[in-house]
């Protein structure tokens, strides 16, 4: 087995797990006890009465520290791969396949067993997809079947983002698409036949993708609202009656800011064995900026608290027309039986946008496909975070030095500072509120979104990639210029700082991988050779790599 195959393992099911812990694959997979444990409660839905049958869902765990294994591949996918579907070396997904059926057989008279998929990878389309294929054979001949399973996995490719990937599995090949950081994914939506053929090749055009509609239907006529506390990284419970429904409203919520990066934590399915269950409960400190997916009932006291607080009822039939809820503040959410809503005293700073409403109703009403109705929900979502990031672009670009002032022989210029007040002006004058058909205090939500933990994550990633622009623009100015004559009245310990300082940009532009041609770096390696040769035969002897 090597390197990447390993990686990739790794990276794809971190192992698959029997509830009582019978079977694990790999069987050198790191876990740690109190890991099994969490993953044992996740695995599981709190109320198993109204899961007969199968149940899929998904959780996530932070992982153990001493656990946090980061690999070269690993680093190389992130830099490719979009916001969405980089890899948390922090935390775990555990892709859940549950089964319950009556038994006789067994003493509490109900088969009761789930298959789990540990992964790195936000990749839940592929990942139970994968599990749809999976589990009704293992759970009718159990071990051999897993054992087989696990074996073709391994041997699958390490992924690449911008590439497509032929996976066998179990007689059918999955043809697995990964996008890469520069591919534009917002309109790449599958139909409802590709989701329903399991027939080779089975096409997986977006290995992350939920059908976004179905997901967030219930709570349709207060999207704007949860936009808007999804992109202030504010602290919302979901409370619902399944973990199905939990999870694929929390991991919707988390992808309806894209193509911003959620930054802040999130739990799609949490329950009160979970490590962080006093840490989320305290009243002694306010709730961290999170996304938690709850269905015990016990929850509705214990986080209480909290400020933003979604009820959600049982799913209503295909065709019901979602209904208008009225808003509610949180100390009305006090008993077991209190009803769905949205429990809130936030006011939002942005109107509804009721044609966009109007438009999934109405599609709702004429029965179009639910894959129909996601793909203008998330065209939506997605204009609507673009057009906020926009003048952010925009005036981050405004703090880029100028190409001419890079030289070979100075330092790459610094990055002007961020002044909050100056992009206030700016936006006053080119904000969104003269382009968009959203009206309302665009303003106010700005200065509100600059406290929270997603512009901090945007304006690091921000300053990464200016930094690595400016570092780039440098290296190709100083493989054009002309060394030789620069070195001519240079005392040796001048030309010597200039050899380390060329090498130490070199190895940076590999280690960033930085986008300069190899032709120039063979250039700047020849300048280098070049410059040492100038030198006595001492020094030569010492700057030469042995």
């Amino acid at each position: 087995m090597n390197t990447a195959t390993l990686g990739y393992f790794s990276s794809i099911p971190k192992g698959s797990i029997h509830f009582t812990y019978k079977l694990v694959y790999p069987q050198d997979i790191r876990i740690t006890e109190k890991e099994k444990t969490s993953i044992c409660y996740l695995s599981f839905p709190d109320s198993y009465s109204g899961c007969l049958g199968d149940t899929q869902f998904t959780f996530r765990m932070r992982r153990s520290a001493g656990h946090r294994l980061v690999f070269q591949e690993d680093e190389n996918y992130n830099r490719d791969a979009p916001a969405t579907l980089q890899r948390d070396t922090a935390h775990y997904y555990g892709y859940v396949y549950f089964r319950q059926v009556r038994d006789s057989s067994v003493k509490r008279g109900y088969f009761q067993k789930s298959l789990v998929l540990l992964s790195s990878l936000p990749y839940s389309n592929l990942f139970h997809t994968l599990l749809q294929l999976i589990a009704p054979e293992y759970f009718n001949k159990l071990e051999p079947c897993l054992e087989a399973v696990c074996n073709q996995i391994d041997r699958w490719p390490f992924p690449e983002p911008g590439l497509s990937l032929s996976l066998p599995i179990m007689g059918l090949v999955l043809q697995v698409t990964i996008p890469s950081r520069s591919e534009v994914t917002e309109c790449s939506i599958m139909n409802e036949q590709q989701r329903d053929q399991l027939e080779p090749p089975y096409h997986i055009n977006n290995v992350q993708e939920l059908d976004l509609f179905r997901s967030l239907q219930s709570v349709l006529m207060n999207l704007q609202l949860l936009w808007e506390l999804v992109l202030l990284g504010e602290p919302l419970v979901i409370m619902a009656p399944s973990p199905t429904i939990s999870s694929e409203i929390v991991l919707a919520l988390t992808g309806c800011i894209s193509p911003l990066k959620f930054c802040s934590d999130f739990r799609p399915y949490f329950t009160i064995h979970d490590t962080e269950f006093k840490e989320y409960t305290t009243r002694t400190q306010a709730p961290p900026s999170l996304l938690l997916g709850v269905t015990n009932p016990f929850f509705i006291k214990t986080l209480q608290h909290w400020p933003h607080i979604l009820r959600v009822g049982e799913p209503r039939m295909s065709g019901d027309l979602p209904k208008q809820v009225k808003l509610k503040k949180t100390n009305k959410i006090k008993t077991l039986d209190t009803k769905a809503g949205m429990y809130t005293s936030y006011k939002p700073f942005l109107h509804k946008d009721k044609a966009l409403i109007k438009q999934l109703l109405k599609g709702l009403q004429k029965k179009l496909p639910s894959t129909t109705l996601s793909f203008l929900l998330q065209k939506h979502l997605f204009e609507l975070t673009q057009s906020f990031l926009i003048p952010l672009e925009r005036y981050m670009g405004s703090l880029m030095p100028h190409h001419s002032s890079i030289t070979p022989w100075k330092n790459p210029p610094q990055v002007r500072p961020f002044q909050q007040e100056e992009l206030m002006k700016m936006l006053e004058h080119t904000g969104p509120q003269f382009s968009s058909s959203i009206k309302g205090d665009w303003m106010g939500l700005y200065r509100r979104f600059m406290k929270s933990p997603h512009f901090d994550g945007w304006y690091r990633q921000k300053q990464k990639e200016m930094r690595e622009k400016l570092e780039t623009a440098h290296l190709k100015v100083l493989c054009e210029a002309n060394i030789s004559t620069w070195i001519k009245n240079k005392s040796e310990v001048e030309i010597v700082d200039l050899v380390l300082k060329l090498r130490d940009k070199l190895l940076r532009a590999h280690r960033q991988h930085l986008p300069v041609s190899s032709v120039s770096l063979n250039r700047l390696k020849h300048h280098i050779d070049a410059v040492i040769s100038s030198l006595p035969e001492d020094l030569q002897s010492i700057l030469h790599p042995h």
